[in-house]
């Protein structure tokens, strides 16, 4: 993989989607590292065989900072992840936070 001048904290997440707590230098932009990400993590799970041929990312991602004091919560919710889904879907908490960060959008682009 590229050297993104980036170390991941905590990754994990669901069958379908995935949590990166990331700090990252200032010189790689936010699309840079996801590009990189999605590319290589995509070449690598098509060597495990047939059954990963049709793999494929969604256009689109996710990003939203957070402050150092929150690092540890954060890495408690990706842990957590399974059992946190069992009561909300991922479009639905996704959703959530569209709304609490004020982000507008269309929901038309947000899934694919």
């Amino acid at each position: 993989m590229k050297n993104l001048n980036s170390t991941a904290i905590k990754i994990g997440g669901t069958t379908n989607h995935l949590h990166i707590l990331n700090i990252f230098s200032r010189t790689i932009s936010i699309g840079e590292m996801i590009g990189t990400i999605k590319k290589d993590s995509s070449k690598w799970i098509k060597t495990k065989g047939k059954n990963y041929h049709d793999f494929h990312w969604q256009n689109g991602y996710g990003v939203f900072s957070i402050a150092q004091s929150q690092v540890d919560a954060v890495e408690k919710y990706i842990e957590d992840q399974k059992e946190h889904h069992k009561k909300m879907t991922f479009q639905e908490e996704y959703r959530k936070f569209l709304h609490k960060y004020n982000v507008d959008y269309d929901e038309r682009y947000v899934w694919d």
